[in-house]
């Protein structure tokens, strides 16, 4: 996600990090090439010119021509004004009443709002504990219901049973009845969409809303309508009044135009945003972060938790323990490629780094192969146990048949060999380390397939 956008200002930014001293007419012309790079990104025009004016009366200052390092004092100007555009902090769900809290999920047909309903859901009762309870309330779009079911069952998450020809209004009651006799601490009200906005939508959602009081409103919103997201949530945002936003599809817009745009103009927080088509693909937006990605400062934090999420506690402590003796073997090392790969492949790691334009441009320039890390594991499970952990016996023959049975050649075995080699050399310096006093082995590897010996 804005790609487009980063690399752009990212040029701006490496131009005047060059320059000893920075003019008022070196800003200004920075300015034009940021206004630019927005408006090209779906930024909407008021937004950019608030955008602009505060960059602005911020970087006209003694303090940016008198500053040691001016271009760096520019990128932090940008920084803290796109952090306040996109809502300075990031915004938790309120659950500050008495159970069971009613949500309220609306938006227009093919947003992805229903499968942002189980997403979400999924991560309530996985992350906050909660007992959830889904409903649909669109008895329009043919299955609308039934793929409801169909989620519910993927996520393990309880959904209210249709009752064929039952009004949207009388569903929602249902729901929220139900869910006192059972206990439940949270529904989630999936509301009817359309192709766009209607006054009957807007009735409907409307009624709902009155009859259950939602805690939450909720919009989701397809980041790649660019514009037209603006004006969907302006428009839910008047009449039925939203406490906040999902963007969905993120992970497909190389612009976030959407995302920058839609905070500041209607002051709703955004408060996840969708990454993929995976029930666990939802991720709690920081504003923060975001500005930091945008500006090629990665985002080492959301790293760290998707490394942490994904990475099995007993499966660490055994590595740990193995490592510590100075054992590795090539099973460590499937390991570590899968742990790898449920954090979103090679792609997903880079877009976190710090140096995103450069390291993105890399990444294309090498042509590495997202696939890359199923070969090699196709490549490990395909040797017998005493191969794998005893690599040193892999002769000519053998190379042949693990080829044969995996789909590659033997010059695929031999580089992920003496990759295999590499990482057993750094394990050794690692202990001698240890040994020094310097540090200790453990933990998942940081595994870096961009490295040429690991390519």
């Amino acid at each position: 996600m804005f790609e487009s956008l980063s690399g752009r200002l990212g040029d701006v930014f490496e131009r005047l990090k060059k320059r000893g001293a920075l003019s008022a007419s070196d800003i200004k012309a920075a300015l034009r090439e940021i206004r630019v790079a927005l408006l090209e990104a779906d930024v909407a025009l008021p937004v950019v010119k608030d955008f602009l004016a505060k960059i602005e009366a911020a970087a006209s200052g003694e303090e940016i021509t008198r500053a040691v390092a001016p271009g760096q004092m520019v990128v932090k100007i940008v920084h803290d004004a796109l952090v306040e555009m996109l809502g300075a902090e990031a915004q938790a769900l309120n659950f500050n009443a008495e159970p069971p809290l009613a949500m309220l999920v609306v938006g227009l047909q093919g947003s992805g709002k229903t499968t942002t309903v189980a997403k979400l859901a999924r991560r309530l009762a996985e992350k906050d504990k909660k007992k959830v309870l889904m409903c649909s309330l669109d008895v329009y779009r043919p299955a609308a219901q039934e793929q409801l079911v169909v989620l519910g069952k993927q996520a393990d998450i309880a959904v209210l049973p249709p009752i064929e020809n039952e009004a949207p209004l009388a569903i929602a009651k249902r729901a929220m009845e139900n869910a006192r006799k059972e206990g439940f601490d949270l529904v989630l009200l999936d509301t009817a969409g359309r192709l766009q906005i209607d006054d009957a939508m807007m009735d409907e959602a409307e009624a709902v809303r009155d009859a259950v009081s939602p805690i939450e409103t909720l919009l989701v919103a397809d980041a790649m309508t660019g514009q037209d997201a603006l004006n969907v949530a302006e428009t839910f945002h008047g009449r039925i009044g939203l406490t906040g936003i999902v963007l969905t599809r993120l992970d497909g817009d190389a612009r976030g135009g959407a995302a920058l745009s839609m905070r500041a103009a209607t002051g709703c927080p955004i408060k996840f945003v969708g990454v993929g088509e995976k029930l666990d693909q939802l991720e709690e937006f920081y504003p923060d972060r975001i500005a930091g990605r945008i500006l090629g400062m990665g985002d080492i934090v959301s790293l760290v938790e998707k490394a942490q999420a994904v990475a099995d506690e007993e499966d660490v402590e055994r590595l740990t323990a193995k490592l510590e003796k100075g054992r590795f073997d090539l099973d460590d090392m499937a390991q570590q490629f899968r742990q790898l790969r449920k954090m979103g492949g090679l792609g997903e790691l880079v877009s976190h780094l710090p140096g995103l334009n450069k390291m993105q441009k890399n990444l294309a320039s090498a042509k590495i192969d997202e696939n890359l890390l199923r070969r090699q594991e196709a490549i490990i499970q395909s040797m017998t146990r005493a191969e794998r952990r005893n690599p040193k016996i892999l002769h000519a023959s053998r190379k042949q048949r693990v080829a044969q049975g995996s789909g590659t050649d033997v010059r695929d075995i031999n580089r992920l060999l003496k990759q295999f080699r590499d990482m057993q050399t750094m394990m050794k310096r690692m202990k001698k380390m240890e040994k020094m006093g310097l540090g200790k082995p453990g933990g998942p590897l940081p595994l870096d397939p961009l490295h040429p010996r690991n390519s």
